[in-house]
C-alpha cells in the first residue's frame, strides 16, 4: 500500500517493496498484460511513447513534452533498450538521480519515434520487443 510514498519513484530489482510474485511478473513482462485492455479501449497503442510516473513527467522540458502528442504505447524503442531497467538500477547509490539519467536517454528515443514513426518502424519495434522478451540478449534499439 502507498509504495510510492515509501521510497524512490522507481523500483529496482532489489526493491523491498516488490513481492516475489511481483518480481517474476516484472521480469517476464506479464505485468503488462492488463495494458492490452487499454489498447482495446483505444487509450493506448501497441507502439508509442511509454507513460511515465507523473512526478517524473513534471521534469520534462518543453521539447520532451512533444511525446504527449502521440497515444502512449505498450512498447517503444526505449522499452527495448531498457528491458532490464530494474537490473541497471539495482544497487544505484541515488536511485532517483540514476533514473533521471536513464529517463533522459529514454526521452531522446521517444522523440526519435515521434519524428520518424511509420508503419515499418512500428513493425521493427514490435519485432525487437518480441526478441527482447523471448531471447536473453536482444539487440539494442
Amino acid at each position: 500500500m502507498d509504495a510510492d510514498c515509501h521510497g524512490p519513484l522507481v523500483t529496482a530489482g532489489d526493491d523491498w517493496r516488490m513481492t516475489r510474485i511481483g518480481r517474476i511478473l516484472r521480469r517476464t513482462k506479464l505485468d503488462e498484460l492488463p495494458t492490452l485492455w487499454n489498447v482495446l479501449k483505444g487509450d493506448m497503442s501497441f507502439v508509442g511513447p511509454r507513460p511515465e510516473n507523473p512526478k517524473s513527467a513534471e521534469l520534462y522540458s518543453e521539447e520532451q513534452r512533444r511525446i504527449w502528442t502521440l497515444r502512449p504505447g505498450i512498447t517503444s524503442l526505449a522499452t527495448v533498450k531498457y528491458r532490464n531497467e530494474e537490473s541497471i538500477l539495482a544497487g544505484a547509490k541515488n536511485l532517483d538521480a540514476r533514473y533521471f539519467e536513464i529517463m533522459q536517454d529514454k526521452l531522446t528515443l521517444e522523440l526519435e519515434y515521434v519524428d520518424r514513426r511509420s508503419f515499418y518502424m512500428d513493425l521493427a519495434i514490435l519485432l525487437r520487443t518480441l526478441l527482447a522478451i523471448f531471447i536473453a540478449k536482444a539487440p539494442n534499439a
